[in-house]
């Protein structure tokens, strides 16, 4: 899933696991990814390659597909 900044609309380069860079107007942001009924921060589950979601308030697995992304300026 590539982002766009919300500032100036470029691609957002990775720089960490929930950190992302634009390298157009050099602004940082965090990714938070929040469950799609509660809003609630999820738990990022990795296993042989796949990534799914956790979420501790509605006690489900969520999927990558189902969440919610949502940029923060760092």
């Amino acid at each position: 899933m590539q982002l766009l900044c919300p500032n100036c609309q470029s691609e957002l380069t990775r720089s960490g696991e929930s950190k992302r860079h634009c390298q157009a107007c050099h602004s940082d942001f965090i990714l938070n990814i929040e469950c799609n009924e509660c809003g609630e921060a999820l738990q990022r589950l990795k296993a042989c390659g796949a990534v799914n979601f956790w979420c501790d308030h509605c006690h489900e697995l969520k999927s990558k597909s189902s969440a919610n992304y949502r940029l923060v300026e760092a």
